[in-house]
């Protein structure tokens, strides 16, 4: 017997999302059905909305629920547990390669994800997909552990591996940038350079750690961040002063950012030391053009995270333990919050620049 879900539907050829009421298939024997609380809307989806299509699309990859359902394969999780879904598989050695990603029959064909969907109040997921995590966690707000924080906490701990006493520039201050800011925190970084377009976001990221705020919409970000990141005594090979973040981020995705990351990052020392290292985090949506002299004159790095570099069995435990340790503050970065059927609206306003944090869906 299935189970009754309420999915939103990109369809093939429009960006309004839809809500259909289908049922769940009963899990295969490496699936388990969850009954999900909240779920994080995060901005790669707009990609997709924006992007042509073979088929229609089921969306979300980030959430919260208990399981329902398990497959007769399935160990590591029970019928009652309550778990995180993420996108990213919870122990990717244990197989050669990710399982197939959730498909639906929807209204107008077969609909596919990117491995998960969580736009729904149900959902079907393959078991690597759910992470078991202490029945007591805070059933909304965790919902973005398994995208944002994962994903911008990750690039600085994992990723990047930044150090005491390192300098961070991180640009782009939304959900994931946010969460880069309290990874740099919590490894000690210093300075933590946001970098954004919005006064109140740059405010707000201070919020969470940033030492210092840049607009770039007044204010060059490059010349900004090497006038805070100055090394007195310090020349390159060209005799030039050092200067520079040790790593910048990138949490946007976008052509000028991208081409931005790696200027910003200090100039190495032939002899003593490298230069630094731009981290690419968000989804790109161009090619990028990079200066190779700059690139190759002072040993600078350009680097992708994907998902962080995170192992969500490892790491979403750890990601807890910061909330609850107050160093991670998921109350205060989710700044939206929107019933299903408000689905259009909540992209809209992510879209428009209005979500501060990160938008979550609350489902009964």
């Amino acid at each position: 017997m299935g189970t009754a879900a309420r999915v939103v539907v990109l369809p093939q050829d429009s960006r309004e999302l839809r809500i259909e009421e289908l049922t769940l298939p009963d899990p295969g024997p490496n699936q388990v059905v969850v009954k999900q609380f909240a779920s994080g809307i995060c901005h790669s989806q707009l990609h997709q909305m924006h992007n042509p299509r073979k088929s229609p699309v089921i969306l979300g990859h980030e959430a919260t629920g208990v399981v329902l359902k398990v497959g007769s394969s399935v160990t590591h999780v029970a019928e009652g547990d309550i778990v995180l879904v993420t996108w990213v598989p919870r122990d990717a050695a244990a197989a050669a390669a990710p399982p197939e990603p959730a498909m639906l029959d929807v209204s107008d064909g077969v609909a596919v994800s990117q491995n998960v969907f969580t736009w729904a109040d149900h959902t079907i997921a393959d078991q690597q997909y759910a992470v078991k995590v202490d029945p007591n966690v805070q059933r909304d707000v965790t919902s973005i552990i398994g995208c944002a924080v994962m994903t911008g906490a990750g690039a600085v701990i994992r990723t990047a591996n930044v150090q005491p006493g390192q300098s961070v520039a991180i640009f782009g201050v939304g959900g994931v940038g946010l969460s880069a800011v309290v990874g740099a925190r919590v490894a000690g970084a210093n300075p933590i350079i946001a970098v954004d377009l919005d006064d109140k976001k740059l405010e707000f990221a201070k919020t969470f750690g940033a030492t210092h705020g840049i607009n770039a919409s007044n204010t060059d970000p490059i010349a900004a961040i090497h006038a805070l990141t100055t090394r007195p005594g310090e020349y390159t090979i060209t005799r030039q002063p050092v200067s520079g973040a040790d790593f910048t981020f990138d949490c946007i995705g976008i052509k000028t950012t991208m081409e931005q990351i790696i200027p910003a990052c200090r100039s190495g020392r032939f002899g003593a030391t490298d230069g630094g290292t731009g981290v690419l985090v968000g989804v790109p949506g161009t090619s990028v053009e990079l200066n190779a002299i700059d690139v190759l004159v002072n040993e600078k790095h350009f680097i992708g995270s994907i998902g962080g570099s995170c192992a969500p069995d490892r790491d979403f435990p750890m990601f807890l333990e910061w909330q609850a340790a107050g160093k991670l503050d998921l109350n205060a970065m989710v700044t939206a919050r929107y019933r299903i059927d408000e689905i259009n609206e909540a992209t809209a306003a992510l879209e428009a620049g209005q979500i501060s944090g990160r938008a979550i869906l609350e489902f009964d």
